[in-house]
């Protein structure tokens, strides 16, 4: 032991920077590396070195360090068994009991372990590398355990390190000083492991606490402090994935060991980055921005402190550093700076954060604006925004959700919901019901203000506090008046003295207080002076017995104060006199003050909550809009927030709830989802205590949604109820049970809801039939009885509920489900109908149809049934007349129209017409659907039973056979005989003369073609309507009334008829387009009706007809245009719909630009030019492709020489300037300048046109540009020179010799074009010529899309359809009426 001890004390060991470094010769008493064996020697030596552990311990080191060092040197040469039984040796050679002279072994024993580790280490992660693709190899396999190994000797290291670091082995070094070279090996180890890409993963969190742990103790303990931080931020700059791990460790470091000054340390150094430092580290920016967002939601108290050094990043360009900045400044708000219990420092500091975040709500960047939002969102949830911001902060949320980025719109809703999910005020908002108790605490709050103005005594001020103001002036005074005062003002005291003589010494002090009181301190003072020695013995002045300024200002005060100095009160406008008797009234006014406190306080609240309600219902009117927007996730925020806002009974919620039902049929199944989960979270899970009061909560909410519905909505109502019905939910059979009781009386119940009930049993009957088909006997009895007449609506809405069990609705197959004749629920209907007929119910109408609607679906001879019915209510209304005394000679009908002079009869007959033409459609449709669809039914079970029974006797026989199902011949001459039977007997038999209908077919025309004697409304009404229903029997029938049909259309007084006409003229035009093509421009010119009910249903039949293509779509399309502008909002959007519909049809907008222009334009229109640029900024908002924009620019610029008038021209230069001008469109443009050269004159040719040069300026490549600045500079000379003063120098230059003179613009137009457009060659080309049919005074421009010829209405033969288009197109058209 003694040599050895006499070896430690001859050599030092010195850490090296280099492994290198101890092979060299080094200086005096330092430690050389002697022996590096060869790696085949390495195991006997590694032997030795184990043998020696055993009995020497740690200390064995010091002999055996050699053949450590060969490992490191020979790191790539050994085998990894090596590697490991050194690393296993070093490992237990930390296990140190004593430290006395084992400095250099425990230098040399960590040198080792850090070393071997960061090769090992890199030895792991080139394998992971190589390895990844080859999993399935033998190799890869052995690789993959080498690997894993290592990971859990990797966590074995780092705790032997820190084990050894955390004991007290500075008493080894001298003075304490630990050498830096010592620490910086084992915390370059630790930051070599921490470059692992995997470190950051879940899988390595042992491995990642144990690094930052053992970087903690040596922070703490070892100072490093200062090279952590450089550290984390080089990790950062270079390894952008290990910012949460960064984060933790600043985290843990500055909790757990106390080291808070080195979170300060990191954000000074992000701090101090300047903008150009920033903009060269690209990644690290956004290192260092998720960095401060992780550290911000760890240790948020303890970045307030140096808070300040980031504010200077929220004025950077780099947009995530400031959305970083504002998170931290989010987590602060959140979790430190909020409560009441902030003093008067942290109140501050929140509203200085609080107005940052708010200035960043309007940042440049939309990535900041949405994150800020996202952040006060968090800070809502937790309820830590200050009561007196949310108005405003709310208003600034409102406002975002116009914002151009999606995700701003987004991160507003979500914000607005948070808002409504945790606002203070009330469960219910409503601005509405907020108005009365604002007004009633107002007028409770003025009542008391006038009452305390009333009784409240004069103000008082403290003695103190105005001798407290008044001393400093007074002393001035003191200090003059005892200086030896001249002769003059001494012969003015002496007066003042003999003045005051004849007083006491109290009326005496009571002047000098008055004095005193008013502001007269200098009489004050000469009078306190002159009353010592008048009364010498006065206690009030015995003070002054040594007259100073400090004695006579102590006399003064007291006479003045008083001796007490806490009760004595003066009046603030009167001297001092005695005080009044009031004290008592003092408790009773403190009441009242405290009563007027709390009024004020409750008025703010409701203030407040009214202003909030307002924002509320202000946000609610913009998200709705967003239900129908085209980006799917803003449409699933917007669902999101009705339904928030509905549940927490926000006025007009509902309206939001109901507008997003119709998305239920959307094609993007996500939305679709949302909407189905809305509902399915608002109204089909319910909450009560037992299955029945989910069950009545779920009936409440549904009857709440369905009452004064729109029958949309109900339509979409029932996709839902019906999944609900459909999913085998364990409420269905107490829904249903709750559903009868309301429907049936057993519940007491209003009206609506007894009908909302009715309903939603016929929508749970379309997924189970049995729901209705076994109550059947019960909907008769209670709807459809002997009080069917009482409430028609009830009856109606049963009527709907019944037709949901019929195969119309439910498309069964197989045989067809129907009712004998003699079923009583066709008794009980046709009994109804006939009673309505001659009673005056206004919703008898609507109950008729459904009903007659109803006997064709489920009857068996439906026909039969309604030739019973029509002759029954024939004879009740001439029973009706005989009754009034008028009766009839025969009982013809069509003697009806003598009648026609009584309203009642009036009434009557409309409801019979009705009637007639509802029979007329239905029977139709029966024949085409009903009738048609059993024809094949049979046929095709036909068909099978002789396949069945076939026997194939030859092979030819089949091989013809297989021929024909091939072509597809097998079944079209069979389904050609059944149409063509279905429509002969339409042709033929249903307007014969023993048909029913038939007799009434003459009362309708006379009803029609004489409105001057058939004046009443509702039966103009009900013939014209009945009109058009008989007209879809047949082509004859089209064909014979068509004119009257039309019109009636253009002359009727009434805008009902009007637009009943036009419903169904269009449902004319789907089934005979043929027949109705000539009368197309007719539909047309309604778009311009004066009223707005008869333009609106004119607009929504011609935008189906003409996406469904049965019109063809020509320039009169500018009709719907001009609706764009329409002052009824809603008709303006439903023509913004034709055109975004029209837009998904390809180039159909782009072909009709030009002659809707041309249209819009015409002076005979006069359209004001700025409604006119109204609708071109829509129309040409259509126009993307650059090949449209160029060929438009070239039809638009040719227009400029047809062009009349100076407005003309201004209305094309305007299009022009609409357009997305690209490079293309300006050469277009400028082939094209003697198109529009000599209009440049004109200011409102000319501006448009330089717009287009500033638009293509923006951005533009140089070339462009020097383009784009030639031709405005050409622009700009016309316009100011005029054509001829600019180009005819040039024109004469260029002129061939010989050449005759120039010609008018209109004739040398074509010199600066390739290819002239045929249609302006000549100006006679633009002119129409006269039609035959009807004369025209005016000539007429034609357009492109109008060239054809139109002299013969009637198409030709081999465009004619053979077969009609089937009725069921129209089948769902809704009607106008009342």
């Amino acid at each position: 032991m003694g040599t050895c001890e006499a070896n430690l004390m001859s050599w030092d060991f010195f850490v090296p920077v280099c492994v290198g470094d101890l092979v060299k010769t080094g200086g005096i008493n330092q430690y050389v590396v002697q022996d590096v064996v060869s790696p085949k020697q390495l195991p006997s030596h590694l032997n030795s070195f184990k043998a020696a552990l055993r009995s020497q311990g740690p200390l064995c080191i010091l002999e055996h360090f050699d053949t450590g060092y060969t490992v490191l040197q020979h790191c790539h040469k050994v085998d990894l068994s090596v590697k490991e039984d050194t690393l296993e040796l070093l490992i237990q050679g930390q296990c140190f009991a004593h430290y006395s002279v084992e400095l250099n072994a425990v230098k040399m024993s960590v040198f080792l372990l850090c070393k071997l580790t960061e090769i090992l280490e890199s030895d792991s992660y080139r394998q992971s590398i190589v390895t990844a693709p080859s999993k399935g190899s033998k190799k890869g396999k052995a690789a993959g355990e080498g690997l894993l190994q290592w990971d859990s000797e990797r966590e074995t290291v780092l705790q032997a390190l820190t084990q050894l670091l955390q004991l007290d082995i500075r008493s080894l070094w001298s003075l304490s000083l630990v050498e830096e070279e010592f620490i910086s090996c084992v915390t370059c180890c630790c930051y070599k492991l921490l470059e692992n890409p995997t470190i950051s993963h879940v899988k390595n969190k042992p491995t990642r606490d144990a690094i930052i742990h053992l970087l903690g103790v040596q922070v703490k303990k070892y100072n490093h402090l200062l090279g952590a931080s450089v550290k984390v931020i080089q990790l950062l700059q270079h390894f952008e994935q290990l910012s949460p791990v960064c984060a933790q460790a600043v985290s843990v470091w500055s909790t757990e060991y106390g080291v808070k000054a080195i979170v300060g340390e990191v954000m000074r150094s992000i701090g101090q980055k300047s903008s150009e430092e920033l903009a060269r580290e690209g990644s690290g920016v956004k290192a260092f921005s998720s960095f401060l967002s992780e550290l911000g939601t760890l240790v948020p108290d303890i970045m307030i402190p140096n808070i300040s050094v980031l504010l200077t990043h929220l004025e950077g360009e780099s947009p995530s550093l400031r959305v970083a900045v504002c998170e931290v400044l989010g987590e602060v708000l959140v979790r430190v700076l909020s409560g009441d219990g902030l003093d008067e420092s942290g109140r501050a500091d929140r509203d200085r954060f609080m107005d940052t975040l708010q200035e960043h709500l309007h940042d440049t960047h939309s990535y900041v604006r949405a994150r800020v939002l996202q952040v006060y969102t968090r800070i809502v949830n937790s309820k830590a925004l200050p009561l007196n911001r949310y108005s405003e902060v709310m208003g600034l949320a409102v406002g975002r959700l116009m914002d151009k980025s999606i995700n701003v719109v987004k991160s507003a809703i979500q914000l607005l919901a948070a808002f409504i999910a945790h606002n203070p005020y009330s469960c219910k908002l409503s601005s509405a019901d907020l108005k009365k108790p604002l007004e009633k605490e107002m007028d409770k709050l003025r009542e008391l203000r006038e009452r305390l103005q009333e009784n409240a005594p004069v103000a008082v001020i403290k003695a103190s506090e105005l001798w407290a103001a008044m001393e400093p002036e007074l002393l001035l005074t003191v200090r003059a008046e005892l200086e030896p005062t001249s002769e003059g003002e001494g012969e003015q005291q002496e007066r003042e003295e003999d003045e005051a003589g004849e007083e006491d010494d109290r009326a005496t002090a009571i002047q000098i207080a008055q004095f005193l009181r008013v502001n007269k301190y200098r009489n004050a003072v000469r009078l306190c002076v002159r009353a010592h020695s008048l009364f010498p013995e006065s206690e009030m002045f015995s003070s002054l017995t040594t007259l100073t300024p400090e004695t006579l200002l102590d006399t003064l005060a007291l006479l003045f104060k008083g001796p007490d100095q806490d009760t004595s009160e003066i009046r603030e406008d009167l001297p001092p006199t005695p005080q009044k008797d009031g004290a008592g009234d003092g408790g009773k006014e403190g009441v009242e003050e405290s009563e007027l406190k709390k009024q004020e306080m409750l008025l703010q609240y409701l203030r407040d909550t009214e202003s909030f309600a307002l924002q509320v219902e202000r946000a609610i009117a913009v998200i709705n809009t967003m239900l129908y927007w085209k980006t799917t996730s803003v449409v699933q925020e917007a669902v999101q927030f009705c339904v928030t806002v509905c549940e927490f009974s926000v006025a007009n919620s509902l309206t939001g709830v109901r507008k997003m039902l119709p998305l239920v049929w959307s094609t993007d199944a996500a939305i679709k989802d949302a909407v189905v989960q809305a509902y399915r979270r608002l109204y089909l899970n319910p909450q009560g205590d037992n299955t029945r009061a989910k069950a009545q909560t779920l009936v409440d909410s549904l009857s709440e949604l369905m009452v004064d519905a729109s029958l949309g909505t109900i339509q979409c109502l029932e996709e839902i109820v019906q999944e609900f019905f459909g999913g085998g939910s364990s409420l269905q059979s107490t829904v249903v049970q709750v559903l009868w009781e309301r429907f049936t009386g057993k519940r007491e119940t209003s009206s609506l809801h007894r009908r909302a009930a009715v309903l939603l049993l016929g929508m749970a009957a379309r997924a189970e039939r049995e729901v209705v088909l076994g109550n059947l006997d019960t909907l008769c009895s209670v709807a459809l009885g002997e009080k069917l007449t009482e409430d028609f609506l009830l009856a109606r809405d049963s009527v709907i509920t019944i037709c949901n069990i019929t195969d119309h609705v439910r498309q069964c197959k197989g045989a067809p489900f129907r009712l004998p004749q003699d079923n009583q629920l066709f008794t009980c209907l046709t009994q109804a109908i006939a009673e309505g007929v001659v009673m005056a119910d206004p919703h008898w109408q609507s109950f008729m149809e459904q009903a007659v609607r109803l006997l064709y679906f489920l009857s068996e001879s439906p026909d039969q049934l309604c030739s019973r019915l029509l002759q029954r209510c024939s004879r009740l209304l001439l029973d009706q007349i005989a009754e009034g005394g008028e009766m009839l000679a025969s009982k013809d009908v069509s003697q009806f129209p003598g009648v026609s002079q009584d309203p009642e009869d009036c009434v009557s007959l409309a409801q019979l017409l009705s009637l007639c033409g509802c029979v007329a459609f239905w029977q139709v449709s029966h024949l085409e659907r009903s009738v048609s669809s059993e024809l094949r039914r049979r046929r095709g079970e036909t068909e099978e039973r002789e396949e069945k029974a076939k026997v194939p006797s030859r092979k030819q026989a089949a091989n013809d056979s297989s021929v024909e199902e091939e072509l597809g011949l097998m079944g079209a001459s069979a389904e050609d005989t059944e149409a063509e039977l279905i429509r002969k007997i339409c042709e033929t038999e249903l307007l014969a003369e023993e048909n029913l209908l038939c007799s009434f077919l003459p009362l309708l025309v006379r009803v029609c073609s004489s409105p001057g004697r058939y004046c009443h409304p509702q039966l103009t009404t009900a013939a014209c309507l009945a009109l058009s229903q008989y007209m879809m029997i047949s082509p004859s029938v089209c064909e014979e009334h068509i004119r009257l049909l039309f019109t009636v259309l253009e002359r009727s007084s009434l805008s009902v008829v009007r637009a009943n006409a036009i419903i169904g003229l269009g449902d004319l035009t789907v089934r005979f387009p043929n027949i109705l093509e000539p009368w197309t421009q007719n539909l047309y010119t309604r778009l311009s009706d004066e009223n707005p009910a008869v333009r609106q249903t004119a607009v929504t039949v011609l935008t189906q007809l003409v996406l469904k293509d049965v019109l063809k779509v020509k320039g009169q399309v500018s009709e719907v245009a001009v609706l764009l502008i329409d002052p009824q909002t809603h008709i303006a959007s439903l023509a913004l719909n034709f055109f975004n519909e029209l837009a998904s049809k390809d180039n159909a907008i782009y072909n009709l630009l030009p002659d809707i222009i041309s249209r819009l334009s015409d002076p005979e229109r006069a359209m004001n030019e700025e409604d006119f640029h109204t609708i071109m900024k829509q129309l040409f908002s259509y126009i993307t492709k650059e090949r449209q924009t160029e060929s438009l620019v070239e039809k638009l610029c040719q227009r400029f020489r047809t062009a009349k008038t100076e407005r003309q021209w201004c209305d094309l230069a305007v299009s022009l300037s609409l357009l997305s001008m690209c490079e293309r469109g300006l050469k277009r443009l400028q082939e094209c300048w003697e198109c529009y050269s000599d209009k440049l004159t004109e200011t409102g040719v000319y501006q448009p046109l330089l717009s287009i040069t500033a638009k293509l300026r923006r951005g533009a490549k140089p070339p462009l540009k020097v383009q784009v600045e030639e031709f405005e500079k050409r622009l700009t000379a016309v316009h100011t020179r005029g054509l001829e003063n600019v180009e005819s120098p040039e024109m004469e230059k260029n002129r061939p010799e010989g050449a005759g003179p120039s010609q008018n613009t209109t004739h040398t137009a074509f010199s600066g074009q390739a290819k002239p457009s045929v249609t302006s060659c000549h100006d006679d080309s633009f002119v129409t010529p006269k039609p035959t049919r009807k004369s025209s005074k005016k000539a007429a421009i034609t357009f492109s899309s109008d060239e054809e010829e139109e002299e013969d209405a009637v198409m030709a033969e081999s465009e004619t359809p053979k077969v009609t288009t089937p009725i069921a197109r129209t089948s769902r058209r809704a009607r106008l009426r009342h």
